[in-house]
């Protein structure tokens, strides 16, 4: 039982087992590679996630005066869920229960219309939904569910959170086109929430198909059809739909042949800098078969977007003089040139790197870049700053962040076995309930 604020309390029954580790190649390789993996990055990613908790769940970063003044200390959903993923399968009692308040607390804050905030105090309750709205937040939090429910059946939270994801699940599908079964968003509505990436998004798409495939919802083929259609138009016939022809024809009047997804496709514009993370969910979720899984890997390598941290946020930074360039880009000075969102290196987008190239059956490069992770996060004594310069890799950002902890974790289990197998979660379909609220 955890005790929050106001006298409120949460019970939480759950059977907390240590998770056993497995003796595989992949984490034989792990142990004794060259250099080997200190298991002091598993132990320092505990205290930091333990540091960082609340009894309203996890906050983005460890408390100081600075961090406080820039809303670090709230409780973000996409960080909280991304974090709760790893504290799950930590094998730790504390951080388990600490995952699932978490999740909990966010539910209690949903909006009217389904939608999960963006980040929520925690002595408050205070809810913020960002300056155009923030997709991904109810992305992510539907996907940890789902996660929770496919890892830990046993807590049957489906059922506990059965009206809230209901509702959530409507909420999306109000932003879904009616023809092109992909989501719809505002400009720097979701993780890279300073970058230009607006219309259909292909990191918010990944998690739709994803969020579509483990809930059941109808139409998560035609959502990968489509999406493959518009984020990569160089390959497959044209689109029968009139409209996502004439999307897709900008593009390949315009556009350069790659062998990465699209950052986003708008009326006529389109995202060339190779979007990393939004590729790795891609790969991650099957929306890539293997074959061009393995492709796409090989051309994030070849962009040295590993070098010298793993991982870039981007292949190729946006420059001042492009016309996808934003005057609030520069805001904070953040989204020079391989800074930040625009081609800054992050740890916890090298936990995905990581969980990617295992994925596809790569340990060795799994296991090697898992040493980069635990390097990266172990600068200035284990101070997990939040990310890196993409070019010179000194550190920069806040310091003390819990998903570069959590995504370690997350990270290193992956090298046992899968986190996001391919089949489809068997969760009940989504059902109404009146009078939820």
């Amino acid at each position: 039982m955890l005790a929050l604020a106001g006298g409120v309390c949460l019970t939480i029954s759950v059977r907390y087992e240590q998770i056993p580790w497995a003796g595989n190649e992949n984490l034989k390789i792990l142990q004794t590679g060259n250099p080997p993996v200190s298991r002091r990055a598993f132990s320092e990613s505990i205290l930091l996630l333990t540091r960082n908790l609340t009894p309203r769940g996890i906050v983005a970063a460890s408390a100081t005066p600075e961090s406080a003044a820039r809303n670090y200390t709230r409780v973000f959903c996409r960080d909280a869920c991304i974090s709760s993923m790893g504290m799950a399968v930590s094998g730790d009692p504390l951080l388990r229960g600490g995952a699932m308040a978490g999740l909990e607390f966010l539910a209690s804050r949903q909006a009217e219309n389904g939608q999960i905030p963006n980040f929520v105090a925690p002595e408050t309750g205070e809810t913020d939904f960002w300056y155009l709205g923030c997709i991904d937040a109810t992305l992510w939090w539907l996907a940890v569910v789902a996660f929770w429910s496919r890892h830990f059946p046993e807590d049957s939270v489906e059922d506990r959170f059965r009206g809230r994801i209901d509702a959530a699940l409507r909420w999306l599908l109000c932003q879904e086109h009616q023809k092109i079964r992909l989501l719809q968003q505002n400009e720097a509505s979701d993780w890279a929430d300073i970058m230009p990436r607006s219309g259909f998004v292909l990191y918010t798409n990944a998690l739709w198909y994803h969020v579509k495939r483990v809930y059941s919802v109808a139409g998560a083929e035609e959502t990968r059809n489509d999406f493959n259609a518009l984020f990569s138009p160089f390959t497959g016939e044209r689109p029968e739909y009139r409209r996502m022809r004439l999307l897709t024809r900008y593009v390949r009047d315009g556009g350069e042949r790659g062998g990465l997804y699209l950052s986003y496709v708008n009326f006529s514009t389109w995202g060339g800098e190779g979007d990393v993370f939004g590729n790795l969910l891609a790969v991650l979720f099957g929306l890539a078969d293997e074959g061009r899984s393995n492709r796409i890997v090989d051309e994030l390598q070849a962009a040295a977007v590993d070098i010298p941290n793993p991982v870039r946020a981007v292949c190729d930074p946006i420059r001042p003089s492009s016309p996808q360039w934003r005057a609030y880009m520069g805001r904070h000075r953040q989204n020079a040139e391989y800074q930040y969102h625009n081609g800054g290196a992050w740890p916890f987008l090298g936990g995905f790197w990581v969980m990617a190239l295992a994925s596809l059956g790569r340990g060795p490069e799994a296991a090697d870049a898992l040493s980069g992770v635990a390097r990266m996060n172990s600068v200035n004594g284990w101070a997990f700053h939040e990310w890196f310069h993409g070019r010179t890799g000194e550190p920069r950002g806040m310091p003390g962040q819990s998903w570069n902890a959590a995504a370690y974790i997350l990270a290193e289990r992956s090298l046992e076995r899968p986190l996001f197998p391919g089949p489809e979660i068997a969760l009940p379909p989504p059902r109404r309930e009146e009078g939820r609220r």
